[in-house]
């Protein structure tokens, strides 16, 4: 596939992880905490391969974009490892292979479980994107979860021309081991693509969605029973209808359709 042609360091620095396509995407058959034991080892001086790692995570309105969004799918495609953000991935996943998709890795879980180890281990953060207002409340209450947790620096997203190279030389010289950008997508991915050859101190980076307004506290969860039915979407629709609702209805069905297309077992 096409990843394994052009990211060969990549795909030498993730040769371990195993790996199923879910509705045209490989994703890393991992669970929350292999996901997180990954990170912090792809951090350690000998696991370095010369430029940050870059994850990202797919959900269904993601496989959509990517099998109408040329541009969309290429971006994610030069990812080194995807995480299935989507219980729909999950299930669809264990009802056709033999080896599934064992959880689904929400960055909104998985932010906290690397902030734990993290912090023990004296790995450091650089949080990058929303609007300022948000971005500071999401560092503020890290700080207050994780007070030991070493967070070098944070900026909000909204940077363009001189004054983003600017930034992005800034975060690399703190050189911190995990950078979480949460630009949305396709920004995100678009802006690790242009930048990751500046960002050559940094060991990780994450996109992260929403994660930062889900840690300011400005937007809830949906609660325990919808996530584990695949209906968060619904939730975060019902808070959000005018920007959400037709993005749900015109990308959920092809998802689904992708779902049950498009996948093939572990390899």
């Amino acid at each position: 596939m096409l990843e394994r042609r052009v990211n060969l360091d990549g795909r030498a620095a993730t040769a371990d992880v195993p790996r199923i396509t879910v509705g045209g995407l490989r994703m890393a058959a991992l669970d929350l905490e292999e996901t997180a034991d990954f990170m912090i080892e792809a951090t350690d001086p000998d696991s370095r391969i010369g430029r940050p790692l870059f994850l990202t995570s797919a959900n269904g309105e993601v496989l959509a974009r990517c099998s109408t969004e040329p541009q969309t799918e290429r971006l994610f495609r030069a990812a080194d490892l995807i995480n299935a953000d989507g219980q729909p991935l999950v299930a669809a996943s264990k009802l056709q292979s033999w080896f599934p998709l064992p959880e689904r890795v929400a960055t909104t879980d998985l932010f906290h479980v690397v902030a734990r180890k993290a912090e023990a281990l004296g790995r450091t953060f650089y949080m990058f994107g929303a609007s300022e207002a948000e971005n500071i409340a999401a560092v503020a209450n890290v700080q207050k979860m994780y007070p030991k947790l070493k967070i070098v620096g944070h900026s909000h997203g909204y940077l363009r021309g001189e004054e983003l190279r600017a930034k992005v030389e800034e975060i690399n010289a703190l050189a911190p081991d995990y950078l979480w950008v949460a630009l949305g997508v396709p920004n995100e991915q678009a802006f690790v693509k242009e930048f990751t050859p500046h960002l050559t101190n940094v060991g990780v980076i994450k996109t992260s969605g929403g994660l930062f307004n889900f840690l300011s506290g400005s937007r809830s969860r949906a609660p325990q029973w919808m996530q584990k039915i695949g209906l968060e979407w619904a939730w975060r629709t019902l808070l959000e209808p005018r920007r959400l609702l037709w993005r749900y209805l015109t990308t959920n069905p092809r998802a689904l359709y992708l779902l049950f297309s498009r996948n093939r077992p572990l390899y």
